[in-house]
């Protein structure tokens, strides 16, 4: 453990004084007259006081509320808690009233472009989107759907939709059509705004033919709004232009705002559906308003002004999260394009140009950064990047290490874990806190986030299952269109009654921080002992051979087991078994016998969910002959093609 305990980042004491979360500290104690001893002893107090914390939330970020709340929270058993009934609020009156002309409301960047957007022009646009969805007949509980990428025009429609109370969905155009169809048709929205195509590694790629498709198979649709993006000459038949639709609705009033229960659902996120029916994820107004006030400002430290960015996709939950900042008087920053275009660095070129404060991403590109050895801070000067949030999948250790001698010594790195279950993070960055060497600093304030064994019981220092043992109000209030609840209880508690089982395998340690080592249904049962995958990509990824890989472990009928490794080698390697040795020498030295793969093959890719999931439980049902063609989505893959190798290296594995 003495390289993991290793400190890479210690806040200073400026740092910590001038946080949000000390502000905060510092008006509990003025307000409530309670003083914490530790971080720790504050969490332990959100979570023992449940009711207590999310009421100062509420009057901490002066939440505002047309009507009057009966109670907090009606009891703590899952699901079903009623949070703050009696109050009425709206999600987007909270982002509107930071307007002001001291900084830009958003920013927009392409692979060609970049945009500021004033409040004034956002004002004027979601007021003319407002006014149209009314003439069309929407209404408070409808649903707006978009077919949308990452620009302008998915905030805009949003914030018109949520300001009259609509519930907003979004689908990214990458999606293929069989993927939207299955999403949407499940909320049966009335309206759709689409776009014409979109633009990745400077390739055009249309999607006109794509809209014609979904509107025939989506009956409920009545009208179209098109956004020509691709080609901004482009028209689409039967639609109304989002420019016609600026034109002919000027704005001479304030927005006005639809005010609405705090359960009243915002917005429909979905699961991967990669192996079944994707869960149409419903989340509240009142949900994720105190769950991204209490997150982006106590956590993430943003603060008015500064600029946010996450590179994401309309379709990823992180899209959601971003245009969140603008709660706390933040400035989104939007990014439609490769991260890899015109070479891995241009985010980081973008970074010091505009510049960025908070800079979010994936751990599989920060790991790509390190692999390409770029040393980014002999380049470019960063020194206005305030932090590093990583997310989608465990930070390797050998990353943290590589941020901070080639990006930043001086960043803060806030490795986080959430999901779209509650649109946030159940743990990720603590400002009082140091970084240590391949742990996420914190369990997040209001978050009963505990490991448990496989008996049941509250486990530290080893691994378990993660459990929340108390309600948070951005779990969700139902999966649209699931009677009586049936898959919102399969998906969280299948396990422990009244007790949320998210799937991931987690070791909390003695000070709080954690490790999360994957997914806990994806868990290798080796002879007994149980691995995270996460611990064997770790090792792998110190092998520069190796571009990326993917493991599972298949229980055979008697007893035994087999751990197959697929790997996607760089284009100067070659598989040969000297390099096999090395793989298995090196997991056997750094981890244990257990560890090390009874076969390895050679893969041309690793499948990929669209929100950049590895697919080890599809790939694992394959292998196990569990109706191998049917096990997986091809639609709801990034990319499709990759499940070939696995069906056709089954069929060998299956018969031997």
């Amino acid at each position: 453990m003495s390289s993991i305990n290793k400190v890479l980042w210690t806040p200073p004491t400026t740092f910590i004084q001038e946080s949000n979360l000390k502000q905060y500290e510092l008006w509990l104690s003025e307000h409530k007259q309670l003083t914490f001893h530790d971080h720790e002893h504050m969490w332990k107090w959100s979570i023992e006081n449940i009711s207590d914390f999310w009421e100062s939330i509420w009057q901490y970020f002066e939440v505002i509320d047309h009507g009057e709340y009966k109670h907090i929270i009606s009891d703590s058993t899952m699901p079903g808690t009623d949070w703050f009934s009696g109050s009425l609020i709206n999600y987007a009156e909270h982002i509107f009233r930071n307007k002001t002309k001291e900084s830009p409301a958003f920013i927009f960047k392409n692979e060609q472009s970049l945009q500021k957007i004033s409040w004034e022009d956002l004002e004027d646009k979601v007021y003319a989107v407002q006014q149209y969805f009314v003439s069309i007949g929407i209404n408070k509980g409808d649903c707006v759907a978009g077919y949308l990428p990452n620009i302008s025009e998915a905030i805009i429609c949003f914030l018109a939709a949520n300001s009259i109370g609509a519930v907003w969905s979004c689908c990214s155009p990458d999606f293929g059509e069989e993927t939207v169809i299955d999403r949407l048709t499940q909320i049966q929205p009335k309206v759709l705004i689409a776009t014409d195509g979109y633009r990745y590694n400077n390739k055009p790629y249309d999607k006109t033919t794509s809209i014609d498709y979904i509107l025939s198979k989506i009956e409920s649709i009545k009208n179209h709004i098109f956004v020509p993006y691709l080609d901004p000459t482009c028209s689409y038949p039967n639609s109304t232009a989002i420019d016609s639709i600026y034109n002919t609705y000027q704005r001479d009033a304030d927005i006005e705002f639809t005010s609405v229960p705090f359960n009243h659902p915002i917005w429909v996120l979905y699961s991967s559906g990669t192996t079944g029916k994707p869960k149409a994820i419903t989340h509240s107004h009142g949900g994720v308003l105190l769950e991204h006030l209490k997150y982006l400002s106590l956590h993430n430290d943003v603060k008015r002004g500064e600029n946010f960015f996450w590179f994401s996709t309309t379709g990823w939950m992180m899209w959601n999260f971003l245009q969140a900042t603008m709660l706390l008087g933040g400035v989104p920053v939007l990014y439609d394009g490769s991260p890899g275009y015109p070479s891995l660095d241009v985010l980081w070129q973008f970074a010091e140009e505009l510049p960025i404060h908070h800079f979010g991403t994936s751990a599989p590109f920060l790991t790509a950064c390190m692999q390409k050895n770029l040393k980014l801070n002999q380049k470019y000067n960063l020194s206005q990047l305030r932090s590093i949030g990583s997310t989608g999948s465990p930070l390797p250790p050998e990353t943290f290490d590589y941020i901070y001698e080639h990006i930043s010594k001086d960043v803060w790195l806030c490795s986080m874990s959430g999901g779209t279950d509650v649109c946030t993070a159940f743990v990720g960055g603590h400002p009082y806190k140091k970084v240590y060497k391949g742990l996420i600093q914190s369990r997040a304030l209001g978050c009963a986030l505990k490991a448990y064994n496989e008996n049941g019981e509250e486990v530290t220092g080893e691994l378990g299952e993660m459990i929340i043992e108390k309600p948070m109000p951005s779990m969700p209030i139902y999966f649209w269109n699931d009677q009586d609840n049936i898959r919102y209880k399969k998906s969280y508690f299948d396990l422990y009654e009244n007790k949320w089982r998210h799937g991931d395998w987690i070791m909390i340690q003695d000070d709080g921080s954690l490790i999360i080592q994957g997914r806990s249904d994806s868990t290798l049962n080796r002879k007994g002992v149980r691995i995270g995958t996460a611990e064997i990509y770790n090792v792998l990824d110190k092998i520069s051979d190796i571009k990326d890989a993917l493991i599972i472990n298949i229980e055979l009928k008697d007893g035994s087991d087999r751990m197959p490794l697929f790997i996607v080698l760089n284009e100067s390697s070659k598989m040969n078994d000297t390099l096999k040795s090395k793989i298995n020498q090196t997991l056997k030295s750094h981890c244990s016998p257990r560890h090390v793969p009874d076969e390895i093959y050679e893969v041309t890719d690793i499948p990929y969910t669209l929100s950049g999931k590895k697919m080890e439980v599809p790939v694992k049902k394959i292998f196990m002959n569990i109706n191998r063609e049917g096990n997986v989505n091809r639609e709801a893959m990034r990319n499709p093609d990759s499940i070939d190798d696995y069906i056709n290296i089954a069929k060998n594995f299956l018969s031997e």
